[in-house]
């Protein structure tokens, strides 16, 4: 904080979000004509705002508690105004003044700033404790502006590293070392950007792959390098691409904050399955389309080893519930909530063309560059072309990832000609999941591990 006038920085007001896109429309609200009534003293900061309601919303901040209250009904807290406010004050838009008699007595039962870590619950009698007359240190300097400072320090770090790699080249002797992506990945896991380790761990392993490892190692450190920037100018981001951005570097969201948000309600054709091993961890990925919307989903499910996945979403099968999306700019990973109906069978799917899947796959890459998997439905055969499998129609051919399981079942059951299959899109090839014939749909996705899917059936 400022010695002389006690104010807060800029980005301690950023460190309060509740979310990154919560920062962005801050901003919208930081504008002194859209305020009346504003003023400030040693304690608290108020002020009304004029919204779209009939009448302003009154908003107080205890600032010297990292505590707000304001009558709009946003369930997000602190809320947009809240946080307009306070940017405006921390600019020196507020004057001192004495506080109204709206403002007296708003904010005497302090609201906790919210930790983006998982925490235990605590015991429903601690909630009757009453709260602490002075804030604990961490409500201002604590777990969330350090993590964002650790975050910011990784990012820093990756792009020099990138830097670095791109002067020296990829013939550097050291890169077909995996120590030398190890020791990266072990100091973004400490920066709390997990996400990226994971990738850099995985590139680790694409160096010397193929005659082609040079281009896909080049690609995937661009990739890095977007994130990293763009991790570093959240604020300045539009809402989606700041979400998808802070999720795709590690930024984790609870369900609960994802319960919270407005379901998306349709008949949901359980479209394809994939279960990957990532470390220890079992890894499956459920994707659904709307029958109505169209719109595609990914449900995932964790275990370890020897513990079950979810299987109550059959391929095959559609069911009647609402979902709720994890905020992006595509919004694919979601949560299924309540359930309307039991499962039925799934109606007859609508597959498209291998042109039109490519345009398909593109205006979603266009949205979000680093999605490393994206789900499609096309009408293809199979068939070998120079060498490698492709699926292919009238139109062209797309090839299939080499490590892809399944060939032999996608064979027997389309006998060589076209039929409806669900896929998987990936920078190195289609992964087949899931062959749709008029009586039945056939589940072909990949197996991360055999041995542990009979310990969980």
């Amino acid at each position: 904080m400022d010695a002389i006038e006690g104010r807060w920085q800029v980005e301690q007001v950023f460190a309060i979000a509740p979310r990154p896109d919560a920062l962005v429309a801050a901003e919208s609200m930081a504008v002194p004509d859209r305020w009346v009534g504003t003023g400030c003293d040693g304690q608290r900061v108020w002020g009304r705002c004029i919204g779209t309601g009939s009448e302003p919303y009154e908003c107080v901040v205890q600032h010297a508690a990292a505590a707000t209250w304001c009558a709009c009904p946003s369930r997000l807290r602190p809320c947009k105004h809240a946080l307009g406010l306070l940017l405006m004050w921390v600019r020196g838009q507020v004057a001192e003044g004495q506080l109204p008699r709206f403002a007296e007595g708003r904010v005497a039962d302090p609201v906790p700033v919210a930790d983006p870590t998982p925490a235990p619950v605590a015991p429903e009698a601690s909630s009757a404790a009453p709260p602490p007359s002075a804030p604990p240190e961490r409500d201002l300097t604590g777990s969330r502006d350090e993590r964002i400072a650790r975050m910011a320090a990784g990012l820093t770090e990756l792009d020099r590293w990138l830097d670095d790699r791109v002067r020296t080249g990829l013939a550097d002797p050291a890169l077909g070392q995996y120590r030398t992506w190890d020791q990266l990945a072990a100091r973004l896991v400490d920066a709390q950007v997990g996400a990226l380790a994971n990738r850099v761990r995985r590139l680790a392993g694409v160096v010397g792959s193929g005659p082609d490892w040079h281009q896909r190692v080049l690609a995937e450190m661009g990739l890095l390098h977007l994130l990293a920037q763009g991790g570093r100018r959240l604020p300045e981001l539009a809402p989606g691409l700041a979400d998808s951005v802070a999720a795709a570097i590690g930024w984790q969201l609870r369900q609960a904050e994802v319960l919270q948000g407005v379901p998306h309600t349709d008949h949901w054709m359980v479209m394809g399955r994939s279960d990957v091993r990532e470390d220890r961890i079992e890894v499956r990925r459920v994707w659904l389309r709307g029958r109505e919307s169209q719109r595609w989903a990914m449900v995932l499910s964790f275990a370890a080893y020897q513990q079950s996945l979810d299987t109550s979403l059959e391929v095959g099968t559609e069911v009647h519930a609402d979902l709720f999306r994890y905020p992006g700019a595509v919004g694919l990973r979601s949560i299924i909530g309540q359930r309307h109906e039991e499962p039925v069978a799934a109606p007859e799917v609508e597959a498209l063309s291998l042109t039109e899947a490519c345009a398909q796959v593109g205006d979603l890459l266009c949205l979000e560059p680093w999605l490393e998997r994206v789900p499609v439905c096309l009408r293809a055969a199979p068939a070998r072309h120079e060498g490698r499998w492709v699926l292919s129609d009238a139109e062209g051919s797309l090839p299939v990832a080499a490590d892809a399981s399944g060939i032999g079942q996608l064979l027997a059951c389309s006998a060589g000609g076209i039929v409806p299959i669900t896929a998987e899109w990936t920078p190195s090839g289609l992964v087949p999941l899931t062959v749709h014939l008029a009586d039945r749909a056939v589940d072909i996705g990949p197996v991360a591990d055999s041995s542990f899917v009979r310990s969980a059936s």
